[in-house]
């Protein structure tokens, strides 16, 4: 991998330096000018600084891996006491589709106890192979026993590709897991694709959400990458099984852990607004805080939740829970309409995946409107009572 060499004979005055990176990633330790991890690879201490103190390398000599060894995709199934989280099934779908495209066998890996009969159901999604680790040990989960199971069976069949759901369990396994193949991992993915050399594709926002970088993994594998739940798809359940369950065991010992689970105690479930089929959005265009009671009686008419963007949220106007986008939850609906949005990227990438999506707002070049699929360009307060007054004189049809 590429690396900043620093010429310390050629340095004069190493204080000096620290202020020609902009990331503050140059320190001076025993006398002599050190780059930190803050360092971005950038350039500009070379560009900028004193002739030959600064120097870009590129490793040509990086050992490169026999791809053919490594075949198929695999998802990571996550469940609690046997019921599969929707994330797995969307994982499943995406993997499908970028296995057709190389060819390769689709699997699912699911750790716990007394899970043979789930493991089967996942065969209606068309999985080639389900592998089970089965035990008393795993019932609950804990990170070490966990880790054991996912890197024995990647060990085992070498998948080339490995997806994970980017929930708490998942977001704790997977990095862990990549760690001990010393491969690298993307988290919170918006989209995937492949190469022909198996090579994947993984698309997620940088820099607080404003590039999209494109991310590859082309000297390691396996390749890991974590989702969010509603950026996919999930595909419909075959009448008929296809595929196998493998039954896989682990000594007793690697099921060991140095946590105790005492007790479960399940959290009240509460309606999400990641299941709404109707989401009312709502943005800083909506002026003040009480003008979010009109959208509040919109989404009740339409039986629909209220959803918002982050500035709400750091204003204590409404419940971080239903904020959308990068910080916040990822939502799927039939139909989401946005009020004083502007359509920042952090946002979009939380509900761009919705069924139809109407945009209202006052400036003609929101980007709001680059993902909408019906722009009304207007102001929301004007909007938003008169639509109220439409539907409460023709029924839900009259937004049609």
């Amino acid at each position: 991998m590429p690396r900043l060499v620093i010429h310390q004979d050629k340095i004069k005055d190493p204080a000096v330096l620290i202020k020609l990176c902009p990331f503050h990633a140059l320190e001076v330790v025993d006398g002599k000018l050190r780059t930190t991890a803050a360092c971005k690879m950038c350039k500009m201490c070379v560009k900028n600084g004193p002739e030959g103190v600064f120097e870009y390398c590129e490793d040509d000599a990086q050992k490169k891996i026999d791809k053919s060894l490594w075949r198929g995709l695999a998802v990571y199934v996550e469940h609690e006491d046997g019921q599969i989280h929707p994330v797995t099934l969307e994982l499943i779908g995406k993997a499908r589709k970028l296995a057709a495209k190389i060819g390769h066998p689709v699997y699912a890996v699911m750790v716990g106890y007394n899970i043979l009969k789930p493991a089967q159901e996942l065969l209606h999604y068309g999985v080639d192979k389900v592998f089970v680790y089965d035990a008393p040990e795993l019932k609950h989960f804990r990170i070490e026993p966990y880790t054991a199971c996912f890197e024995a069976f990647i060990r085992q069949v070498f998948p080339t590709i490995i997806l994970v759901g980017g929930t708490t369990v998942g977001r704790s396994l997977a990095p862990r897991t990549a760690a001990r193949f010393k491969t690298g991992l993307t988290a919170d993915c918006t989209s995937l694709d492949i190469q022909e050399n198996t090579d994947l594709d993984q698309i997620r926002p940088a820099f607080g959400g404003n590039i999209m970088a494109h991310i590859r993994t082309p000297n390691h594998r396996p390749q890991f990458a974590t989702v969010r739940y509603k950026i996919f798809s999930a595909p419909e359940r075959q009448l008929l099984p296809q595929g196998i369950v493998e039954r896989m065991s682990l000594e007793t010992i690697d099921l060991s852990s140095g946590i105790t689970v005492l007790e479960t105690r399940p959290k009240p479930r509460v309606k999400s607004i990641e299941d709404a089929e109707v989401v009312i959005a709502a943005g800083r265009g909506i002026k003040t805080q009480a003008n979010l009671e009109m959208l509040e009686k919109l989404a009740e008419r339409l039986g629909g939740m209220l959803g918002c963007t982050r500035p709400l949220t750091e204003m204590g106007w409404v419940d971080p829970r239903r904020q959308i986008g990068l910080s916040g939850r990822t939502v799927k609906p039939k139909l989401i309409i946005t009020c004083g949005v502007s359509g920042a990227i952090q946002f979009a990438a939380g509900m761009n995946g919705a069924e139809n999506i109407i945009a209202i707002n006052c400036d003609p070049n929101a980007p709001i409107f680059n993902v909408a699929h019906q722009a009304i360009i207007g102001d929301v307060t004007e909007i938003i009572p008169n639509l109220l007054q439409k539907i409460d004189l023709q029924g839900t049809a009259a937004i049609a």
